[in-house]
């Protein structure tokens, strides 16, 4: 089981991997100085060139990069290379009317493969596997990334996509899957339906489930472990940086290993924004050290997590990070989709007759995480027709997909019917299984 697919570079001594770190910082700032005119502004603002930072320690005086710089510069204007040598653009999964847009070069592609290569490896896949994707074929990245690393690996890959579940379910009966790569809640879903389709999940040959896209607990591992008798394994990317391939589990199953090589990792007080000694929570912060196409310097991920760089009995030297069950701001993951409360808010408030007071719902049914939205509406709504009523609601949930790339139920309640409160958290109430939460069941701090 304890197979590494590169250990040139993911067991190199630290004092190595940090010459190597050091070297590709000075490059990437470089290539990001001449190439980026967002980053050499501020730079410039701050009287700073490449040439001052000296050590990785340096890496503190640089400013930070947030999602909102790469929205407000969409959809071209942090690319370091010309769109003629941008083989590939994808998205991050957020508000459809104004996403991040992500650009990647040949060479991005090819570093993507790799590293996502040795994701699946560590996860347990093998040359004679049979690989069934099921994150969605689309602007998001989690399948096009497991899909290059698997094929690299030398794996079979099924395209199988999202949905259609007793499709799904036939064809691991019938292509006789051995690897399931999705979103966690979605293997709980096959396996909670299995029985009711006429399937016996124990009975396929899915011996490795590698998941990611949405924050799920070691619980939840333990449920879909038991249920299934594969081994079920953590994986983590962000579309903004590269997408999944950042960091992975191994078989010990005791924090992801970031691939130091290629990305340079921060954990910072979310507050200050001073780094917090190693251990401690904090938010994550990735910078690029190989990227082309956008490079990114200092990304904000909002992902809450503690680093440890202690030896890991897998063999790989690659400081790791706790699993990511929180964040610093109020955005959801369902199906691996983001969504944000206030983009759900912003719809709400521009349709007539509804009230500025609604409540958020999440929950899990046949194990997906699912959405319900109570909107308190006008009296007079109540007064129409159920056919009137009916409308209004499959209105809003179209409204709400088109927006928030979801589509979650809506139910109408009468006015004043839902508790107010100025804070948006007070108006979500997570029911999910599976996920980090307060013991109330309401979010923890995100």
């Amino acid at each position: 089981m304890n197979e590494i697919w590169n250990p040139e570079y993911e067991t190199m001594s630290r004092e190595s991997l940090r010459e190597l770190q050091f070297k590709r910082l000075q490059m990437t700032l470089r290539w990001v100085y001449e190439n980026v005119p967002f980053h050499r502004e501020r730079w410039t603002a701050l009287k700073l060139k490449p040439g001052d930072i000296r050590s990785l320690e340096d890496i503190v005086k640089l400013p930070f990069t947030a999602k909102s710089d790469l929205k407000a510069a969409s959809p071209y204007g942090l690319f370091a290379l010309p769109l003629e040598k941008v083989v590939r653009i994808h998205s991050a999964s957020s508000t459809i009317s104004d996403p991040a847009v992500v650009g990647y070069s040949r060479g991005d592609l090819n570093t993507w493969s790799e590293l996502c290569a040795r994701a699946a490896v560590a996860g347990g896949a093998r040359s004679h596997d049979v690989a069934q994707i099921c994150f969605e074929y689309g602007l998001t990245t989690g399948a096009f990334g497991m899909h290059a690393g698997l094929e690299r690996v030398g794996a079979t890959v099924i395209p199988a996509s999202t949905g259609n579940t007793r499709r799904q379910l036939q064809i691991m009966r019938d292509f006789r899957t051995t690897v399931l790569v999705g979103t966690p809640s979605y293997a709980l879903h096959l396996q909670e339906v299995a029985p009711g389709l006429g399937f016996d999940f124990r009975d396929l040959s899915v011996r490795v489930a590698i998941l990611g896209s949405e924050p799920w607990t070691n619980e939840l591992r333990e449920e879909l472990e038991r249920r299934s008798g594969m081994s079920a394994i953590d994986i983590y990317g962000l579309s903004e940086v590269l997408g999944p391939g950042m960091s992975f589990e191994c078989w010990n199953k005791d924090g992801l290993h970031v691939n130091e090589d290629h990305f340079l990792v921060e954990v910072i007080d979310p507050d200050s924004g001073e780094p917090v000694p190693e251990g401690k929570e904090g938010e994550l912060v990735f910078t690029s050290l190989t990227k082309e196409a956008l490079p990114v310097i200092r990304y904000r991920t909002g992902d809450l997590a503690s680093l440890s760089r202690r030896p890991c009995a897998c063999g790989r030297t690659f400081a790791r990070h706790t699993k990511v069950l929180a964040r610093t701001d109020d955005m959801l993951v369902l199906g691996g989709v983001n969504v944000y409360p206030a983009s759900a808010e912003a719809v709400l408030l521009d349709l007539e007759g509804v009230e500025p007071n609604y409540r958020i719902i999440l929950y899990t049914e046949e194990g997906l995480d699912k959405m319900e939205i109570q909107i308190a509406v006008d009296s007079s709504f109540f007064s129409d027709t159920v056919r009137k009523l009916q409308n209004f609601q499959r209105h809003v949930e179209e409204r709400m997909h088109q927006e928030l790339g979801i589509r979650p139920r809506v139910r109408l309640v009468e006015p004043r019917s839902l508790p107010r409160g100025s804070d948006a958290r007070s108006r979500l109430i997570d029911n999910r299984k599976g996920v980090g939460r307060g013991q109330s069941g309401t979010l923890p701090r995100r």
